[in-house]
Formats: C-alpha cells, sequence, structure tokens
C-alpha cells in the first residue's frame, strides 16, 4: 500500500500536492483530457537538455507507455552521456525528418520559455496543420506560447510542476517515474542547496524517494562524476576569478583552447557557474563560455534575495529564474562580457538593484 506525506496532517499534505493555482488547475484537466484523446503525441526538452528537462520528458515517457499511448522525442541536439541512465532515454530522436515523416496531434514541450529556445520553431512553422501545442514549465520568462500552458514559476523546477499534474489526476507514480521526476528536482536544485530548495520541494523528494526513485543513483550520476580533465579545467577557470567593483559582478570565463589544453569536454564545465554559489564577494557571478560557431554562453548565478539575475539575462534576449538565468550571443569572449557589462551599467533600473547593496 502506498504510504503518502502522512507525517503531515491533511489540510497540509492539500497544500503541497495540489498547489496549483485554480487558472492550472483547469490546465491540468485540459492536458489530460487532450492527452486521451491525442493519436499520436509528440514531446520536446529544450535543446541541449538538462537533467530537469530530461527527467520531465522521461517522466512522461514512462507514463504514456502505460497508457499505450503512440508517441516520440524530439531534440534537436544530442542529449548528454551522464543522463543516459534515465529511463528511455535513448528513445530520443534527433533526426529533424519526423518533422515531415511523422503527424503529431499533440505535442508537448518542457522547461522552456518560448519554441526558439526549445529548437522546434521553424519546424512547427513548417508544419502544413496546426497541433495542439502544451507548454510544461517553470522559468519566470516563459512566453506562455502554448495552447495549453502548466507554467508555475514558483515551482523549484518542471519536475516539480509535472508532478502536481500526475497527482492531481490520479497516476500512480512508480519507480521509473520517481527516478526522473526525483533527477529533475536534484538537478535544479543543485541537490537541494540552492534558492530553489523549498519545504515542498523536499516533502515531494521524499515521497518520490519512497515511490522507488534511487537518489543515490541520481546523485553519482549529477554530482560525483567529475574527472581530473574537468578538475584541472576548473582550476583554470577559478583562476581567472575577477570582479566588476561598479556592477559587484564576479566574472570568469572559459574557451575552447581550455578544453583542448586540459584534454577536456564540454561536459566537464557542468557545474561551474553552480560552484560560484559559495562565493562571499560579490551579489552575483558570471561565466562565459566560448561555443563552436563563433558563440559564446554567459550563465548569471546569485544567492542573494534581493537580487534577480533574469532581468540582466533578459536585457540581452535571455531568461531563467531569479537566482540562475543566461543566455547565447555570437561574438568572442571579450566583446560579449565588454556588451554585457555596458548593457548593464546602460540600464540604470538594473543596476541600481544589483550594485554596491
Amino acid at each position: 500500500m502506498k504510504r503518502s506525506i502522512a507525517w503531515l496532517d491533511k489540510k497540509r499534505q492539500v497544500a503541497y500536492i495540489r498547489q496549483f493555482p485554480l487558472y492550472m488547475d483547469y490546465s491540468a484537466r485540459r492536458l489530460h483530457d487532450e492527452i486521451m484523446r491525442a493519436k499520436h503525441i509528440l514531446l520536446v526538452p529544450h535543446q541541449h537538455p538538462d537533467g530537469d528537462a530530461l527527467g520531465s520528458v522521461g517522466a512522461f515517457m514512462q507514463w504514456l507507455r502505460e497508457l499505450q499511448k503512440p508517441h516520440m522525442a524530439f531534440c534537436p541536439t544530442p542529449i548528454s552521456e551522464r543522463l543516459r541512465y534515465l529511463p528511455h532515454a535513448d528513445y530520443m530522436v534527433t533526426d529533424p525528418a519526423i518533422w515531415h515523416e511523422e503527424k503529431f496531434d499533440l505535442i508537448i514541450v518542457f522547461d522552456s520559455g518560448d519554441l526558439t529556445y526549445a529548437g522546434i520553431q521553424t519546424h512547427i512553422d513548417a508544419l502544413p496543420y496546426k497541433p495542439l501545442v502544451a507548454n510544461i514549465d517553470h522559468h519566470i520568462s516563459n512566453t506562455f506560447f502554448g495552447d495549453i500552458n502548466l507554467v508555475y514559476p514558483k515551482a523549484s523546477s518542471t519536475s516539480e510542476v509535472l508532478y502536481t499534474f500526475l497527482r492531481e489526476n490520479n497516476v500512480v507514480i512508480r519507480r521509473d517515474i520517481a527516478t526522473c521526476l526525483l533527477t529533475g528536482l536534484m538537478y535544479d536544485t543543485n541537490n537541494f542547496t540552492n534558492a530553489g530548495t523549498t519545504d515542498r520541494s523536499l516533502v515531494i523528494a521524499g515521497e518520490l524517494i519512497h515511490a522507488g526513485g534511487d537518489i543515490h543513483m541520481v546523485r553519482k550520476a549529477l554530482f560525483q562524476d567529475k574527472t581530473m580533465h574537468a578538475l584541472k579545467l576548473w582550476g583554470t577557470v577559478l583562476g581567472r576569478l575577477d570582479k566588476h567593483d561598479e556592477l559587484n559582478l564576479v566574472h570568469t570565463f572559459i574557451t575552447l583552447d581550455d578544453l583542448a589544453a586540459h584534454g577536456a569536454t564540454d561536459k566537464d564545465t557542468e557545474g561551474i557557474a553552480n560552484l560560484l554559489n559559495v562565493l562571499g564577494d560579490g551579489k552575483a557571478s558570471l561565466v562565459l563560455r566560448e561555443l563552436e560557431g563563433g558563440k559564446v554562453k554567459a550563465s548569471f548565478r546569485t544567492t542573494h534575495d534581493d537580487v534577480d539575475v533574469s532581468l540582466w539575462a533578459g536585457l540581452f534576449g535571455g531568461g531563467g529564474h531569479k537566482k540562475a538565468a543566461g543566455f547565447v550571443t555570437e561574438g568572442t569572449i571579450e566583446s560579449v562580457r565588454e556588451k554585457i557589462m555596458a548593457g548593464i551599467r546602460g540600464n540604470g533600473a538594473v543596476v541600481a538593484e544589483f550594485a554596491n547593496q
């Protein structure tokens, strides 16, 4: 027999498990109804999917398999090897040919603020028919692009939103779904250490562990996978730490030459931005990472309650959360850094919120 959160009184159980606003209750029911009606469903995480995006998709794939609902999952970029432990990860399709070889009456997008970030805007625009699009996310910068929007910025992760959706629709959460959702929770809360961690996210994590979620496997895959190459790379990057005094911003960068010099890969850069959350200096941090094709990825982090780094990312077409945000743009490390500093200095309201507090 499934033991629920019995250590809470009944009213608090309802508050924790059914915490959607009324409009989201309606969206959750409507999405469930559309899934039951759908003949072919496509699931889409964002490009370069992280643990929350892929965990959410994996959980949904497992549920659809239990329902025996025809479905596929598509991502325009390959998934990280560190996440291949997730159930059904090997069934993720990266070939865009599916957009003209298959027909989908329902497309569900996970953990994406818009369809461009998901990497499917052009694919959807080119379709000769109009599928129903559902949007499941927790980013405050979400544009509510779906016909159905299940977006809850107060949630720690998209996996938490999905957990609530499943519970509201009386779906039994078993081992594989639990492990997938636990992956999303642990990834976006940085193993329950960042500001996204709440009492509700911890209660849900306990429920998922009780349902069979393998917390030890998830922790090892996400947080205990660093190589010597990675740590030597991190040493180089941390050795470059500098501070912009006017903006009270600590910053560093990673180049493609750094990766080559240390025999490291893109995977080895994961976690550096979150590591800077331990800094006592500055109000926020910035990591610039050089990408192939003349692009640079900027990642902002903060642990301060009076700071919202999504405002900075938003100045450059990016987005994210109050505590973690970023964007990708064309340019060099130097030119992008100058653009960021100049852009923030030129926005007095943003500077007033961040600097010298």
